[in-house]
């Protein structure tokens, strides 16, 4: 065999190499390509059936709170009209004297559980999540908390009215019940800053308070509430950022897509 043949095979036996090595590269490049579009593909399916539950969850919780409304007016709120019926007609024909201031008392607390219990039965049976737009029921919850006097909360939006889906907006607004109650409950804060605003592709809502805070690194970062707050975030597809620092405060920024 002369010089020549050996660099031909030489030559011959690199190039299948190097072909087997591109191919091997190539699938395995392929195979990571299918893998991660399959992980991105069950990703979304995930994220999908969570929404659908979420819906789901929303709208069953709607209906059963609308039901127990209506069977605290029909039925308990009836019985209670009744009995306050009987004590005003114990009171009127005045058989027992003795017994009359009593009477009036049953009578009194009768009547103050009655307009509780009608209260309470417009706030189950009422549909004001999904009659308002966010701005509206972020405003509302502003002037609660504002009216208990605990801490001093204000709130502020670039527009007056930002339309988000039903889902989007109670779920926002859940966020915001959650911060207000941990940040005067746990932080001691005395000013809590309620924004929201959008752009042309999202909207931000973010949220503030000057209490103690906690270490990120911490179990106390990690707690039901917080958590709460960032699945629900994820469920409406949005991003979720929390920052405190001891002794500063706390704050959230949550993204949504419009």
């Amino acid at each position: 065999m002369d010089k020549a043949q050996i660099i031909f095979i030489l030559l011959l036996s690199t190039a299948v190499i190097f072909i087997f090595i591109t191919a091997i590269f190539y699938f395995l490049l392929q195979y990571r390509k299918r893998k991660l579009l399959h992980q991105q593909q069950t990703d979304e399916l995930q994220q999908i059936h969570a929404r659908e539950l979420l819906n789901t969850q929303l709208e069953i919780q709607t209906q059963t709170m609308q039901y127990i409304g209506r069977e605290i007016h029909d039925n308990v709120g009836q019985m209670l009209t009744l009995a306050s019926l009987y004590t005003q007609q114990l009171e009127f024909e005045n058989k027992a004297p003795q017994i009359a201031g009593k009477i009036q008392g049953i009578s009194k607390i009768i009547n103050e559980s009655l307009t509780e219990l009608r209260l309470l039965s417009k706030s189950l049976t009422n549909d004001t999540i999904n009659e308002s737009n966010i701005v509206t029921l972020l405003q509302l919850e502003h002037n609660k908390i504002n009216d208990v006097k605990k801490c001093n909360v204000t709130f502020s939006s670039n527009q007056n009215d930002i339309e988000l889906p039903y889902q989007s907006k109670s779920i926002l607004l859940r966020i915001v019940q959650e911060f207000l109650q941990n940040s005067i409950k746990h932080a001691n804060c005395k000013n809590i800053q309620i924004k929201l605003f959008t752009t042309d592709t999202n909207v931000t809502l973010f949220l503030q308070d000057d209490g103690k805070g906690f270490n990120s690194n911490t179990k106390e970062s990690n707690g039901i509430g917080l958590h709460n707050m960032k699945k629900r975030a994820k469920l409406i597809g949005g991003t979720y950022s929390l920052k405190s620092t001891p002794g500063i405060g706390t704050t959230l920024t949550i993204k949504i897509l419009l």
